[in-house]
Parts: structure tokens; sequence; C-alpha cells
């Protein structure tokens, strides 16, 4: 094994994320039938968000409540429950991606593996429960609870000093994100694997180190 240490995103590399699910569910509960075009309507709220976020100018609790303030008047309730209750929701439906049990068995006890994500606490943390793998990953990254999310150094470095500070040739990153997981291991200065299963198109202005269609292929490729 080249590697030492696998750092791994969570959502869509790992764990499927399913937000649209995840809200049916949610508003379901609120007797509300959430449609796709509602979907669409709060993705064009959701998704700038987290550019801002990932970008250092809102905090977590920003995002999670400005997502849900139309939603919140709209029901009467506070949009700290509805986040609440989403977060909840996605915990309901959380599962595995395809291969993603049998990488981790694969490289149980052959490299330490970590979690770096830029998802929320509430979420990963019953996530992780739940699947049974609660004590797999160490360290745990939360971008909410360090202050600061990838694409940003800091919370490579914060993942760096947990781990007693390896080589960085030892490290290796994983995600499905060119923007936040690929090119923020590149400016941590640790090797990068992008894992594109939707045939996404590549940016010229960030390389990984890899490309995998699955974790199957990665698997192969950290084993062989």
């Amino acid at each position: 094994m080249k590697y030492q240490w696998i750092l791994f995103d969570a959502d869509e590399t790992l764990f499927h994320f399913d937000a649209y699910q995840g809200l049916k569910l949610m508003f379901s509960r609120f007797n509300v039938d959430f449609s796709t075009q509602d979907f669409e309507h709060y993705q064009l709220v959701n998704q700038p968000l987290w550019v801002e976020y990932q970008d250092g100018k809102i905090s977590a609790a920003e995002l999670q409540n400005t997502r849900f303030a139309m939603w919140a008047e709209k029901l009467g309730v506070a949009a700290t429950r509805l986040n609440a209750e989403f977060l909840t929701a996605m915990a309901d439906i959380c599962s595995l991606l395809p291969g993603a049990q049998e990488l981790l068995d694969a490289l149980n006890g052959k490299v330490n593996m970590g979690i770096i994500t830029n998802g929320f606490t509430a979420l990963q943390t019953i996530r992780l429960e739940r699947t049974g793998l609660k004590n797999v990953f160490s360290p745990l990254i939360i971008s909410e609870q360090v202050g600061a999310a990838k694409p940003d150094v800091a919370i490579f470095e914060y993942a760096f000093n947990l781990m007693n500070n390896p080589a960085k040739e030892n490290i290796l990153m994983v995600g499905d994100n060119l923007h936040s997981d690929i090119q923020g291991g590149i400016n941590a200065g640790i090797d990068t694997c992008w894992l594109n299963t939707h045939g996404a198109q590549a940016d010229n202005n960030i390389t990984p180190r890899y490309q995998v269609s699955s974790l199957a292929e990665l698997q192969k490729l950290l084993l062989a």
C-alpha cells in the first residue's frame, strides 16, 4: 500500500445523499407534498449558500437556517426546527454507496482511515452509528465543528495535527467534489483521488492524482 492514510469525503463518496428524497420525507411529516418544482426552488437558494459556506463567507448555522427561511415562514415554524427535521430525515434514509462496505473492509487494518466532511455534525454522527462505522474513522473532521470548510487548507491542517502530522506523501484524499475535495487536497499538498461516478466533465484547472468511476475501482487501485 502506497499510503498510510486515506481521508474520505462523506456525502456521495461513502454515503448516498439524496436531498430531494430527504426533503420529501421531512415535509411529508408536516403534511406537505414536496414536489420536484419545490426542490428546484430550494436548490436556487441552497446551492449559492453552500458556495458561500465553503468560501468562508457564512457560518454553518447561517446556511442551515437561511435555506429554510421561506418554508419556515410559510409553515409557521422555526427554520432551526425544519433544518433539524431535515437532518433527521436524511439519517432515516441513509445508505452506503455501492462498494463502500467492501472497500472499508478491505482497507481495515492495512491503512489509517479518516473523514473530512463539509456536512453537519448531527447527520454525520447518526449515519456512522447506524451503519456501524462509528469506530472505523479517526479522525472524523466535520467543518461545522472546526469552523473551516474544504477547500480551505485550515481544515486539512486541523486533521493533520490530529494524525500526528504524517509525511504528506503518505496521505490520500478521496472525494466526489472537484472543488472542495480535490482542490482542497491539492491546497493541502497531498495526493487526491476523484470519485467520478457520474462521468462529470473534468476541470482543466484542477488535476487529481487519480480518477476512478467507482469505489470498487478505487479498491483495486489501492490494493494493487
